[in-house]
């Protein structure tokens, strides 16, 4: 049990907010994988809630197998952020999150996401106001700063300890850093370092088991948060509370096991979204499984293309098809097909988590095989990017 404010939780992993990607659809994916103590949306626009934009109402949209969970706000008006809590909570949401580190330069310019780190004393009034206003959690996700010459999370979480927050997130990457660059464990050990009470949850680069392992005894943060790791290994929550609890790292999913969940997944958003909205979502997600699948580029060359479930069992049939002449008897693939080993970039030579990079020959298990060289752009992305849609909804 990891307990937030009130809240009791069955573990002590999260699942981050990812903009255009963590609906309601992903997030029982996870959830009926295991392992995961909270989910939280997609961050939303206090003000656009407020107003009651359809298209904030369905970032947040959930339903009873959806639970516990939280939804990330943003914005730099006070009364708007007390007021879209005080909705929230009213709505069931079992814990509200601040979005302080949201580095995207049109959520930055109107004083929301990384933009609230530069101003302490501001955003510590603004989150006294909605920590008043409810009796669920608040929480904060920042990063470690505005740029490396300012590291104000320290001071920031210590600061919204002091109005009652229930937690705090700690990205290890400044706002100019964005999503590139390393990871500095050093950081989110400072935040630990700065608060007597309130816990701690590390976020960034968590891709494997290991990672979050390393992470939580590097840094004393008391869990983690878990994005693009998730996002192509929905099982990383079940493996990784396995690997923490017992010590032992259960292997991959096997191939049909993630078959099975990504036919799943698909259901899944046709059910929310309806046959044509939710095939085309679903265009780039299936990418993203592919990724630990080996060769697969008949697989995503349809995939990106997809219109129906019909069609989507048809692509699956000519995948499984193609796919066995990479395979041994026993329909493994062969070890020179196989994905290589998910390195982890914080953990260093020396071991001691200076954001060195990994070491040994492997290759970015975000990158398409070496044998799919006609991989379509989406399949190709290493990054998960962030969507094109208005500021006023998210």
């Amino acid at each position: 049990m990891f307990s937030l404010g009130k809240l009791d939780l069955q573990s002590n992993l999260f699942l981050s907010p990812l903009a255009g990607y963590t609906n309601l659809p992903f997030r029982k994916v996870v959830r009926e994988l295991g392992g995961v103590g909270l989910c939280t949306t997609d961050l939303v626009n206090a003000r656009s809630l407020l107003e009651k934009n359809s298209k904030a109402l369905k970032l947040i949209e959930t339903d009873s197998h959806d639970s516990p969970l939280a939804v990330q706000l943003f914005g730099s008006v006070a009364e708007e952020m007390r007021d879209a809590a005080r909705y929230l909570a009213d709505l069931g949401v079992h814990s509200i999150d601040i979005n302080m580190g949201c580095p995207v330069r049109k959520v930055c310019r109107v004083g929301g996401g990384s933009a609230m780190m530069t101003e302490l004393g501001k955003t510590a009034r603004l989150v006294e106001g909605m920590v008043k206003a409810v009796s669920i959690p608040v929480t904060a996700k920042m990063r470690l700063g505005w740029d490396d010459a300012n590291w104000t999370a320290p001071d920031l979480a210590r600061a919204l300890e002091g109005v009652g927050v229930a937690a705090v997130f700690v990205h290890g990457r400044t706002r100019e850093q964005g999503f590139s660059g390393a990871v500095r464990l050093e950081g989110i050990r400072r935040v630990v370092e700065a608060v007597e009470r309130i816990p701690v949850i590390g976020n960034g680069d968590v891709t494997t088991p290991e990672a979050a392992k390393f992470m939580i005894e590097t840094t004393g943060c008391t869990g983690v948060s878990m994005g693009r790791g998730a996002f192509y290994d929905p099982w990383i929550f079940r493996r990784t509370h396995a690997f923490l609890t017992t010590g032992c790292c259960p292997d991959e999913p096997s191939f049909d096991e993630r078959m099975r969940v990504v036919n799943r997944h698909l259901d899944l958003m046709i059910e929310v979204f309806g046959e044509p909205q939710g095939c085309v979502l679903f265009r780039k997600i299936a990418p993203w499984y592919a990724k630990r699948l080996g060769p697969s580029s008949v697989f995503n060359r349809r995939m990106v293309l997809l219109r129906s479930k019909a069609e989507f069992i048809e692509i699956l049939a000519e995948y499984r098809e193609w796919r066995a002449q990479f395979c041994d008897a026993s329909g493994q693939l062969q070890s020179r097909f196989r994905p290589a080993p998910i390195p982890v970039n914080f953990i260093s030579t020396d071991g001691q988590g200076n954001g060195a990079g990994a070491t040994g020959d492997v290759s970015d298990p975000l990158n398409p095989s070496t044998f799919d060289h006609d991989q379509p752009a989406s399949a190709r992305r290493q990054a998960i990017p962030v969507p094109r849609g208005p500021v006023e909804v998210w």
